[in-house]
């Protein structure tokens, strides 16, 4: 039975969701049926066990497979604005971002980056978001309309590509390399911080026009206090004359949904990895959230009381229960009414 009084929200990165027979990327990497099935279940216990209200989905192939997927667990509002790439007639790339919810979606639009934005930062007139990014409407008990957005920003992968060439030395090849990690690596950096403040002006501009509450959510592969996102949150902006001080600024502010939650708290905790690559660790997924949802704002309705990152699966896998589970951690914010 759904609470009305309080709103839990997940954003979760599915790792190559695709329906055999298909193949994601090359012609080898097809799930059996049986690898399928697992797949399948686990996205299923996890919904049944945490029961979140509103799912911000990643790494999706196979969408009209999600789409039923998550009806028959009780989400039968769902969205997508976008589809994979086939080539060949069964080779997937690209995956797609896609939105499921208790609740009713009422609108749903592509976020589209202004030619004009994008020349003022120095960029191409024809700059696109790496993977297009979805502004859900929806109507929510007690808040009527909630913009939500789902994104998966650009990875850190180089963006250059180098192949050896025979007729160079060892020497000469490593030093091609070198360069092209080097500057690829910076582009996919500059593509990924360009795609957040690109964001987040398009929701500024919608949150100017509708007043909606805001929730961003998704895998921004990048540590969000990192420079290059540090944007999407920071409060360094600097105004002229009366604006600096204005209270108003605070209605076009993202706050990050893990920092509202220490607020609850009364020990503060450390905050779990969603990625782990060899030795280290890092919180790629995020959810971000309106001042309608922090309790240090008067006029707001929910506010932040648990904040959980569902990652047996990367810590303490049992393998034959989560080896086709994710290679993220999930991450769930529960809001309360506030009384």
């Amino acid at each position: 039975m759904t609470d009305y009084n309080q709103l839990k929200v997940a954003t979760f990165n599915l790792y190559n969701y695709l329906a055999p027979p298909d193949a994601f990327y090359d012609f080898q990497r097809i799930y059996s049926a049986e690898q399928w099935a697992k797949k399948q279940r686990w996205l299923a216990d996890y919904l049944k066990n945490q029961q979140p209200d509103i799912i911000g989905f990643q790494e999706v192939f196979s969408i009209n497979e999600l789409k039923q997927q998550v009806n028959a667990e009780g989400y039968p509002y769902f969205a997508v604005v976008d589809e994979p790439t086939v080539i060949d007639d069964f080779i997937y790339r690209d995956p797609v971002v896609a939105i499921a919810s208790r609740y009713k979606i009422v609108d749903v639009s592509q976020v589209e980056a202004e030619q004009d934005d994008a020349l003022a930062m120095g960029l191409s007139a024809n700059f696109n978001f790496s993977r297009r990014i979805i502004r859900a409407t929806l109507e929510v008990p007690h808040l009527g309309h909630v913009d939500c957005y789902v994104v998966h920003f650009k990875s850190k992968r180089s963006m250059l590509h180098h192949q050896d060439d025979e007729s160079h030395s060892e020497q000469q090849n490593l030093v091609m390399q070198l360069k092209s990690q080097a500057l690829g690596r910076w582009a996919s950096s500059i593509q990924r911080g360009s795609e957040a403040v690109l964001l987040l002006v398009e929701i500024i501009k919608r949150r100017a026009h509708s007043n909606n509450p805001v929730i961003v959510m998704g895998d921004f592969n990048n540590e969000l206090h990192d420079g290059v996102l540090n944007h999407l949150i920071a409060d360094h902006l600097r105004f002229s004359g009366h604006r600096q001080n204005s209270p108003s600024r605070s209605e076009f502010k993202l706050q990050d949904s893990w920092q509202l939650y220490q607020r609850h708290v009364v020990i503060e905790n450390d905050r779990e990895a969603t990625l782990y690559f060899g030795s280290s660790s890092s919180v790629f997924d995020y959810i971000l959230l309106s001042r309608e949802f922090d309790a240090g704002f008067q006029g707001s309705f929910f506010e932040v009381v648990d904040y959980h990152t569902y990652d047996q699966h990367l810590i303490n896998p049992q393998f034959a229960y989560d080896d086709q589970s994710t290679d993220h951690g999930v991450v769930m914010v529960t809001m309360k009414l506030r009384s």
